[in-house]
């Protein structure tokens, strides 16, 4: 790169949010934050070592440059940065809309959005707005709020006025739409074959209720949808971001990509090639979550980007543009200290207790029962609230108050390995919960690395068995129906999309956080 565009060099850098690794930030990172214009940077689990590192951390960026957008994925269940070592406080999307209290919804997203004030993070990536139509989505699933497009739609808007509420700016995802695939676009390009009508009747909606509510940043999806455009993915597709979402839905905010390392545009083409072409289509801001240790491919785009300008295959205006749109959002954030205030003040600190209380009866809200009529032992009482019934006419309820567990049992946790927006190693964590509450209890994990049931006992010890998304891995519902030939007294709890009922109790708590297995821990024991 020519040393005779500086001004050029920074709005590429502007339009940049970059990851690193490590619990401290580098060298390279500081430099571009504070000298050559970095527009800001996404933090992940791994560059965090609790609220008080996370609030140290991001001071530490924001002495560099003040008006860095400092972004993370916050969205609540099992995909949680700041809370990754615990599990969230609060549940996920799909609990929320199972609950379908709006008002609940909303004020979960105040909490995170206070969460994240405390450290003040500017933009949260978060929440999804995808309409979950496809059960077996490897990618969405528990992430969405469901498959209803009026019922994503109320609760869209309730997290996105709870958390802005908060003054932290929100982020729709996966525009225009990630709810009906089978491919994860963090392995592959996913197709979306839905008609143009279809896609306006089911997937839009969420997205227009967001932009109605005055959300401040889009994320686009990496997925082909050849109704709208046969031959781009929507992040590089000027049909998608720029004539569906800026001139036909009146979206002003700020277009982020989503992460540019994901195999679905990486495959394709270089990031370099990626970066200048999503800009091309209309994003404003470039996610790269993965970065060299020097930072070397962070100036490899912005080398890409100076040098398509150059060439005239991307408009200096349109760069400048994008640069524009990214320090609008830092703006916002600046505007909003005094609902931030508000939020983390004295008064608001205080509510730590209630947030946790909040998680607690979201997550209760969320639980799903059903007796299948199966032979139950001594180990396993009455469930109130629930009528047990022959398979063929099974009967789901609420929760009741009544015991399941007469004593401390053996947890076994069939964990499959997450999507990769998961943080790695996440369990259900109903291992700790029940143990908290019926000490002697006895966990076990098994992985897909060791797939393989350890011994299960006798009736004299209640079984229970937690698995995510069953129905969706063979070698889950294979190891889950062996464990339940042996012991069909078995407890069953589903954390992931339900799936066919199974055990004396089947139990659906759709989605992972600690809320939901301390929840459901305190049914099991009667402890309400």
């Amino acid at each position: 790169m020519s040393h005779r565009s500086p001004g050029l060099a920074r709005l590429a850098m502007t339009v940049l949010q970059p990851g690193f690794d490590g619990t401290e930030p580098p060298g390279w990172l500081l430099r571009a934050l504070g000298e050559e214009g970095l527009g800001g940077t996404v933090l992940f689990a791994r560059n965090l070592d609790g609220l008080g590192h996370t609030a140290d951390l991001v001071a530490r960026l924001r002495a560099e440059n003040p008006a860095a957008v400092i972004a993370v994925d916050e969205e609540g269940g099992s995909v949680t940065r700041l809370q990754a070592a615990r599990g969230s406080s609060w549940p996920g999307n799909r609990a929320l809309g199972v609950g379908d209290d709006v008002e609940a919804t909303g004020l979960v997203a105040r909490e995170i959005g206070r969460l994240l004030a405390s450290a003040d993070i500017t933009l949260d990536y978060a929440p999804v707005a995808d309409v979950n139509a496809n059960p077996a989505n490897p990618v969405i699933g528990v992430r969405s709020f469901g498959a209803d497009p009026e019922l994503v739609s109320r609760h869209t808007a309730a997290w996105i006025s709870g958390l802005q509420g908060a003054g932290v700016a929100a982020c729709a995802k996966h525009f225009p739409g990630h709810g009906d695939t089978h491919t994860d676009s963090h392995h592959a390009l996913p197709t979306l074959h839905a008609s143009s009508r279809l896609l306006a009747e089911r997937d839009l909606p969420p997205f227009r209720t967001a932009v109605a509510a005055g959300v401040r940043a889009v994320m686009c999806g990496h997925l082909l949808i050849p109704a709208l455009d046969p031959e781009n993915p929507a992040t590089l597709s000027r049909r998608i971001t720029t004539g569906l979402l800026r001139e036909e839905m009146g979206f002003t905010g700020m277009i982020v990509t989503d992460a540019i390392e994901m195999r679905a545009v990486a495959a394709l083409l270089p990031p370099g090639e990626i970066a200048v072409r999503a800009l091309a289509a209309g994003a404003d801001a470039i996610c790269a979550g993965i970065s060299a240790p020097g930072g070397e491919n962070v100036h490899e785009l912005r080398d890409a980007i100076v040098d398509a300008v150059r060439e005239g295959r991307l408009g200096e205006e349109r760069l400048a543009e994008a640069a524009s749109r990214v320090l609008a959002l830092s703006g916002w954030y600046a505007s909003e200290a005094a609902a931030r205030a508000r939020a983390t003040g004295t008064a608001a600190r205080g509510a730590g207790h209630e947030g946790e209380e909040l998680g607690l009866r979201t997550a209760r809200a969320a639980i799903r029962v059903t007796a299948t009529g199966a032979p139950s032992a001594t180990n396993v009482t009455n469930v109130t609230g629930v009528t047990a019934a022959p398979s063929a006419t099974k009967v789901t309820g609420t929760p009741g108050t009544t015991a399941v567990l007469s004593g401390p049992p053996l947890v076994v946790d069939i964990a499959p390995r997450l999507s990769e927006a998961v943080e790695p190693g996440l369990l259900t964590g109903l291992i700790g919960a029940l143990t908290e509450l019926l000490p002697g209890t006895v966990g076990h994990v098994v992985t897909v690395e060791r797939p393989e049931l350890p011994d299960l006992g006798d009736e004299s010890r209640p079984l229970v068995m937690v698995v995510h998304d069953a129905a969706r891995h063979p070698w889950v519902g294979e190891l889950l129906a062996r464990a339940v030939a042996l012991r069909p007294d078995a407890v069953v709890v589903e954390t992931g999309m339900p799936g066919e009922p199974s055990g004396a109790v089947y139990v659906t708590t759709n989605g992972i956080s600690r809320a939901s297995a301390r929840a459901v821990a305190r049914w099991l024991t009667g402890d309400q």
